[in-house]
Parts: structure tokens; C-alpha cells; sequence
């Protein structure tokens, strides 16, 4: 998709020289002339950058920036007809990305308004390798209170301190985890978790529950994290 640019100006004249310039790199252009609508228009179109000349009737350039800054982070390049550093400073310290003094060339501006929309994409992209980093990472572990399964270590922690468990022990362990609540009979655990070639009985299941219990179980003698479901099987509670 296009991306969106809301061009803030006053003057008919360059309003539409940037509006045609910029339409012609292949964005969709939106434009206001008075501060009060460039608030209304950025509220409604969430644009991915806007031109925002400083001297604008109703509110001027540094009040809408302001206020923008309070509810949206978009890259915003201020114009000014003057050359004064106070402006730029003011601009810069209210939120402003970048500046332009009148008059400036169409290249340079163009040069600057896709620079800018290449910063906003590379810190969307960051922000989101973070949100699927924590996704992965939530979804790599499993926490029920002080008992922690860490699946892509194959660890798994009590009180901070891993267990020294033996590879069965743990698929049956992250199984348990894996369906919560649910009752699981001897039967229906030795095929998921020994494989259906397993020679053994179900004596094994309760075998390695026992030794589960005494490594996850305060009181292994009354369980409260792997229990028994009579005539059934086991649960897990977490």
C-alpha cells in the first residue's frame, strides 16, 4: 500500500507543487490548510508522515505538533519561511523530526520526507522483532507458579534451581503441562509419551509420576500438582 503523507500548508500555490510532487513518487496525499483541520485530518487518516508549514492560520505548526505528540508518533517535517535557529530549536524541542527553511528544492524535500519514512519503517520493524521475540519466548515456556518448563532448553526450574530429571521424566512432566486439567488415562500417557511400539505396561506411568512427585511435590505423599484421578488416570493442576 501507498503510504499516506498529510501536507499541511496555507499557500494554494505550494500546497499543490508539493502535493503534485509528491503524488508523483507514489504517495497518497492528503492536505489541510489551517491547523485545527490538520489536527481533525491526522486524528481521521493516521498518516505515515506529514509536511507541516510552522505559520498557519487557527493554531500554528508548533501548537499542532504539541499536541500530535501527545496522542501519535508520526515523523513530522516542519516548514518555515524563516531562517531562524530559535524556530528550529522550538520545532525540534515540541516533537518536530526534521526541518526545512523556504525556499527549499523539491529534491531535497523528497530526499527528506523518504528518509524519514525509512527511519519509521526500520523502528516498526524493531518494535516488531521484540513483540515476536516475546511471543516466542512465551510460547518457548511454561510457568505455573515456582515450577517453570523451558522447552527449547528442555529444562526444568523449581524455585529458580533446575531439576535433574531424566529424559521420560521430562516429556511426561511438559505433556502434563501441555494439557492442563485434563485427565489423562495410563493408557492414553504411555502411547503419547513411550510411542506406540512401547512394550511396557502402565506400571511405568505410575513408576514416573512417583518420581516426578518427589522432585515437583512439596509433600510428594499428598500431591497437589499431579493428581490422581480415581479410576481414571492422572491430572495435572498446574
Amino acid at each position: 500500500m501507498a503510504e499516506i503523507i498529510l501536507v499541511v500548508e496555507d499557500e494554494p500555490s505550494l500546497q499543490e507543487t508539493l502535493v503534485y510532487n509528491l503524488k508523483k513518487q507514489g504517495y497518497t496525499v492528503e492536505t489541510a490548510g489551517d491547523g485545527r483541520s490538520a489536527l481533525e485530518t491526522a486524528r481521521r487518516l493516521k498518516p505515515d508522515l506529514i509536511v507541516l508549514d510552522i505559520m498557519l492560520p487557527e493554531l500554528d505548526g508548533f501548537e499542532v505538533t504539541k499536541l500530535l505528540r501527545r496522542e501519535m508518533i508520526v515523523p513530522i517535517l516542519m516548514l518555515t519561511a524563516r531562517d531562524e535557529e530559535i524556530d528550529r530549536v522550538v520545532g525540534l524541542e515540541v516533537g518536530a523530526d526534521d526541518y526545512l527553511t523556504k525556499p527549499f528544492s523539491m529534491r531535497e524535500l523528497l530526499a527528506r520526507v523518504k528518509a524519514q519514512l525509512r527511519r519509521a519503517q526500520l523502528v516498526r520493524d524493531e518494535m516488531g522483532k521484540e513483540r515476536a521475540e516475546e511471543t516466542v519466548s512465551s510460547l518457548e515456556t511454561l510457568a505455573f507458579g515456582n515450577l517453570v518448563i523451558n522447552q527449547s532448553r528442555r529444562e526444568v526450574l523449581l524455585d529458580g534451581k533446575v531439576l535433574a530429571l531424566k529424559p521420560q521424566e521430562y516429556d511426561l512432566l511438559l505433556f502434563f503441562a501441555q494439557h492442563k486439567r485434563q485427565m489423562l488415562s495410563r493408557e492414553f500417557l504411555l502411547e503419547r509419551v513411550w510411542g506406540w511400539d512401547y512394550t511396557g505396561n502402565s506400571r511405568t506411568v505410575d513408576v514416573h509420576v512417583r518420581w516426578l512427585r518427589q522432585k515437583i511435590e512439596a509433600y510428594p505423599a499428598a500431591p497437589v500438582r499431579i493428581v490422581t484421578v480415581r479410576g481414571g488416570g492422572y491430572r495435572f493442576e498446574g
